[in-house]
C-alpha cells in the first residue's frame, strides 16, 4: 500500500493558537464570559496561573463533560460569551465540529471555541524524522484510530521501516498488540489492527467529513516540543465567527515552559520521568508543573502512580 497523507492540505499561512492556556486564563478574567473546559484542563499550568485558580478568584469557569453541554449553557447565558476550550486529538475534535455546526444551524451566536486541537500522525512523523529517537515499534491509539482509521499510519512502515499495531485499552488488548508487534519483527513491517472491534482501515467517514467541513489543518506548537507542520486545526471560513480568538482580543504575557521541565524529552522517549529534577518533588499529580503530569494518561503521571508499586 502506498503511503497516504491523512488530512487535507495544510495552509502555510494558517495561525495556530500557540498559547491556549494563557489565552483561556485571560478570557476567564472577563466579567462577560463563561469558560467551559474538561476537568483535566483545570490544573494545566499557564505562565502565571491555572483555570482552577482563576475560578477561585471569581472567574466563571465551569467543567463540562461534552462540548454539546456548551449549547445548553449558551442558550441560558444569552448575555455572556460562552467559550469552549477546544482540546484533544482526533477523538474529540469531531464532537466540537458537530457542536459548532449545531450552533450555526440554531444561530447560537454567543458560543465559540478556543481551538487547541492536535493531530497524531504529523506528530509521529516529526518525532521519527528527528533521527535521534530510539523507537522500535508503535502501539497506536485505539480511540484516535477509530476516527481516522489505520491507513494514515502507513508512512511508519513505508518511510521508517517500523512495525506498528493499533491497540485497545484493556490489558488483554495491550498484550495482544505487543504479541502482534513481536511477530512483525520476523516479517516485513506493517500497520496492523489489534483493536478490530472498533477500528477499520478507513475509520469513521461521517466523523471525518464533519471535522473537515468545520476545520482545516494548520501548523501548531506542541507544549514541550516545537511547532509541528499540519498538526493543529483552525476554523474554515464559514465557521470562523465561532473562533474565540476572533471574538476577544487578549494581551498575552510571554509564554514559556517552566525552566528545568524536560517534558519534551520525555514525550519523545529521550528521557524517563525519573530523570526530571522536578519529578515527585516539585511536580506531582496534585501540583503539576509540566503537561506530562497533568493528565492521568500522561507519562509522568503514570510513572508517579505505578513506579512506586513496582519498586515496593
Amino acid at each position: 500500500m502506498e503511503s497516504e497523507e491523512p488530512f487535507p492540505g495544510t495552509s502555510n499561512s494558517c495561525q495556530a493558537q500557540d498559547a491556549p492556556v494563557d489565552t483561556a486564563l485571560q478570557m476567564a478574567r472577563r466579567k462577560d464570559t463563561v469558560v467551559l473546559t474538561f476537568g483535566d484542563m483545570m490544573r494545566v499550568p499557564g505562565t502565571h496561573s491555572t483555570l482552577e485558580k482563576e475560578r477561585a478568584l471569581g472567574g466563571d469557569v465551569r467543567v463540562v463533560y461534552s462540548p454539546f453541554d456548551g449549547l445548553e449553557i449558551a442558550r441560558k447565558e444569552r448575555n455572556k460569551l460562552v467559550i469552549l476550550i477546544g482540546v484533544g486529538f482526533e477523538t474529540t475534535s469531531p464532537a466540537f465540529a458537530a457542536t459548532i455546526k449545531r450552533a450555526r444551524e440554531e444561530r447560537i451566536e454567543n458560543l465559540c471555541v478556543l481551538p487547541s486541537f492536535k493531530l497524531i500522525p504529523p506528530a509521529i512523523r516529526t518525532i521519527l524524522s528527528s533521527g535521534d529517537v530510539k523507537v522500535d515499534a508503535f502501539l497506536l491509539p485505539g480511540h484516535v484510530s477509530t476516527i481516522i482509521g489505520s491507513r494514515h499510519y502507513q508512512f511508519i512502515p513505508d518511510d521508517f521501516s517500523l512495525p506498528c499495531v493499533i491497540a485497545g485499552f484493556e490489558p488483554i488488548d495491550i498484550l495482544h498488540a505487543v504479541l502482534m508487534v513481536i511477530a512483525q519483527l520476523n516479517t516485513r513491517p506493517a500497520v496492523q489492527i489489534g483493536y478490530t472491534r472498533s477500528v477499520k482501515p478507513d475509520g469513521n467517514r461521517v466523523a471525518q467529513e464533519m471535522l473537515w467541513e468545520v476545520f482545516s489543518p494548520c501548523n501548531s506548537e506542541w507544549r514541550g516540543l516545537e511547532e509541528i507542520p499540519g498538526s493543529g486545526l483552525e476554523f474554515n471560513e464559514p465557521y470562523r465567527a465561532w473562533d474565540a480568538t476572533t471574538r476577544i482580543e487578549v494581551n498575552l504575557p510571554e509564554s514559556k515552559d517552566p525552566e528545568g521541565c524536560i517534558c519534551g524529552q520525555i514525550l519523545t522517549g529521550r528521557k524517563l520521568p525519573a530523570d526530571c529534577p522536578f519529578f515527585a518533588t516539585r511536580c506531582s499529580p496534585t501540583s503539576p508543573v509540566g503537561p506530562c503530569m497533568v493528565s492521568s494518561e500522561g507519562t509522568c503521571a503514570a510513572y508517579y502512580k505505578y513506579e512506586r508499586i513496582l519498586s515496593d
